[in-house]
């Protein structure tokens, strides 16, 4: 298995496995709940990207004007840059700014996912 390329055209294809989709809901769980964000999942992995999207475009919009410190420890946490940002501005100009945020932080902890899976693999191959 090659790892594969996360795009932010792509996302949706590689979230089309449930064990994907549910550990990158947990990732994103596990980042904000580290800072008192909750974010849940229901399960349906079939719409797993617009319930996790919709949460977070809500959390985000409520820390940009109660806690922008706290939401900038966040996105520190998840290894989201402005440069990241900036990209995902121009590539998906039909965004608004807290919808290109939210989607960064699926991106980046669906990269998460498939480099933990990826590496666990290559471990597995070696033994």
């Amino acid at each position: 298995m090659d790892l594969p390329q996360v795009t932010n055209q792509n996302v949706d294809v590689l979230l089309s496995r449930a064990e994907i989709v549910q550990q990158t809901a947990e990732q994103i769980m596990k980042d904000f709940g580290m800072f008192g964000v909750e974010i849940t999942f229901s399960g349906d992995t079939e719409h797993a990207y617009e319930e996790l999207h919709h949460q977070l475009i809500h959390q985000i919009a409520t820390l940009v004007e109660r806690n922008y410190d706290l939401l900038l420890s966040v996105l520190y946490q998840v290894d989201i840059t402005d440069r990241e940002i900036q990209k995902a501005q121009q590539e998906l100009p039909h965004y608004s700014h807290l919808e290109i945020i939210a989607h960064q932080v699926i991106v980046r902890d669906l990269k998460k996912v498939l480099l933990r899976r990826y590496f666990k693999m290559k471990e597995n191959d070696i033994r």
